[in-house]
């Protein structure tokens, strides 16, 4: 039960949940990607987390285990290393590295993720996620994080055809609504460098190389609409 825990708060796409995510990264012309991530629980979901510990019988100083986190990444499809270590018993720093973006988390079945070109005119990358592809992404992450969404009842995970307001009174329904408001209030922030000076971000803003996202977590959750992010640079 720890290990379910503690993996889903890490990523989005992946992804985490009522916390503060910063991403800082760059993509090379060859596809290959270093991420800097940081991650910080709010303080409701870390006592939440703590009581899970307490009830399957953990006791653990750390409600994010950065190193634990790390080894549970490290099968995970396009992922050539992970480090990850604490800054707090609620908060992680560490370091991603991405052999080739078209094989993170790539999909066999049609329902593309991510797609990059890079040519000698300048390059592409566009990420797309829905309520198609989303659970099939989470599972090449590890199906550990797929379960205990499910405790979470996240529509990514059920395939509920719901909307965001519906599913933040699910959650208050269940847990309290200051669980469901951390949720609510919960973003992705990622500053990524490309290759070369950009000309159109979709998603977010831009300026020279760098393109910078602000995701509300729950868009990601519920996907009640499709999310497409893409850049395109000279």
């Amino acid at each position: 039960m720890k290990r379910c825990l503690i993996i889903f708060v890490i990523f989005y796409f992946c992804l985490t949940l009522s916390c503060t995510t910063r991403i800082d990264g760059s993509l090379a012309a060859d596809g290959s990607a270093v991420l800097t991530v940081t991650v910080s629980l709010q303080d409701r979901m870390a006592s939440m987390m703590r009581s899970f510990f307490a009830v399957e019988g953990q006791a653990n100083s750390h409600v994010l285990d950065g190193p634990e986190i790390a080894q549970s990444m490290t099968g995970a499809p396009g992922i050539a290393s992970v480090s990850f270590r604490n800054t707090s018993p609620s908060a992680i720093t560490g370091q991603v590295r991405i052999s080739n973006v078209n094989d993170f988390l790539s999909i066999t079945d049609g329902s593309e993720f991510i797609a990059f070109t890079q040519r000698t005119t300048g390059g592409r990358l566009i990420i797309n996620i829905n309520r198609d592809n989303g659970h099939v992404v989470l599972g090449l992450l590890s199906t550990e994080i797929s379960d205990y969404l499910e405790i979470f009842m996240a529509p990514i995970i059920t395939g509920d055809e719901i909307t965001k307001t519906e599913y933040l009174d699910l959650v208050a329904g269940f847990y309290n609504r200051a669980i469901s408001n951390e949720i609510a209030n919960s973003r992705i922030r990622a500053s990524i460098d490309f290759p070369g000076t950009i000309r159109t971000v979709r998603g977010g803003t831009f300026s020279g190389r760098r393109a910078n996202f602000d995701i509300p977590l729950i868009d990601i959750l519920v996907l009640e609409s499709p999310m497409v992010f893409e850049v395109v640079w000279n």
